[in-house]
């Protein structure tokens, strides 16, 4: 009779686990500063929104400790990157902005297609990774520090190239949930070729959560809400477990607002974005009240 536990045992000599942790283990990682988890939200496109954001983050006395641009740094002005830095070094904050080329701005016709929407946001040809590069230089010349990544092998180039003094060495690389990731191996991979947080696919679930937890060191960026366009799903009940299970965790709140991944937030949106995030802090407060939040200026 033939069993899996010889592949399971070759998992967990290598340093992985043998299957998903349905066991729910407590992780016990964490921040450099001792803290459990960390508030993100994404989809702020530009700096009248991010201003909105933060002034209502500070009116609920929620720390923010990421804002995530989604829509691409060459969809910004020099002027808008270098008001989207000042408001995050203000508002004590990190800054991550997303890589221009990708796919869906590509000429490529498939990714338009049933059957290659499946690539994700991966670029195509060498002159795409060129320009990716050319879009993390830009920003970071403005000093941006933090980058959002879609694709595996434009990652290993900028790790390369922040290895060489090619770009800043205080680069930080957070890979987007649209690189489809959802395993420890995978996990591990991106943390071996320079991924400083990973964020899984939106709907892994606990157990699979604390299985990735246990393949990597790096903070995971985990979906507690989506738009519409990627499910919909609010995970809200389930976030005190995700920390649990899956600290150093980002917890990526307020997709629920936006339509779709690139929504254009608007002002009010950003502030229905804070609302979300202090519903999620209600849940920790009231079901992991000794969870701990890394405080205001905590970025690195």
């Amino acid at each position: 009779m033939h069993t899996m536990q010889k592949t399971r045992e070759f998992l967990k000599s290598i340093g992985l686990p043998g299957g998903d942790a349905y066991d729910l283990p407590t992780s016990e990682k964490r921040f450099e500063d001792g803290a459990q988890y960390r508030f993100e939200v994404p989809g702020i496109q530009g700096p009248k929104v991010m201003e909105a954001l933060l002034e209502a983050m500070d009116q609920y006395g929620i720390a923010l400790h990421r804002v995530t641009q989604t829509k691409g740094i060459m969809m910004l002005t020099d002027n808008e990157i270098m008001e989207m830095v000042r408001l995050a070094k203000e508002g004590q904050t990190d800054l991550i902005l997303a890589i221009g080329p990708r796919a869906t701005t590509d000429t490529s016709a498939s990714v338009n297609t049933p059957e290659g929407v499946r690539m994700g946001y991966r670029l195509r040809g060498q002159e795409q990774v060129v320009r990716a590069v050319e879009d993390v230089k830009r920003a970071a010349s403005f000093g941006c520090r933090s980058f959002l990544v879609y694709d595996e092998g434009c990652l290993w180039l900028l790790n390369e190239m922040r290895k060489a003094g090619e770009i800043p060495a205080d680069c930080h690389f957070k890979v987007s949930a649209h690189a489809g990731h959802g395993n420890p191996c995978s996990a591990k991979l991106l943390e071996l070729i320079g991924a400083n947080s990973v964020n899984p696919v939106r709907d892994i679930q606990l157990q699979m959560l604390a299985a990735m937890r246990q393949a990597i060191d790096i903070p995971i960026d985990i979906h507690t809400e989506n738009p519409k366009s990627t499910g919909g799903f609010i995970r809200h009940y389930e976030v005190p477990e995700m920390i649990r299970v899956a600290a150093p965790i980002y917890l990526k709140t307020g997709g629920s607002v936006a339509k779709t991944h690139s929504w254009d937030s608007t002002t009010d949106d950003a502030k229905q974005r804070a609302k979300q995030v202090s519903l999620v802090k209600r849940m920790i407060d009231t079901y992991y009240p000794d969870a701990v939040c890394s405080k205001k200026g905590s970025i690195r």
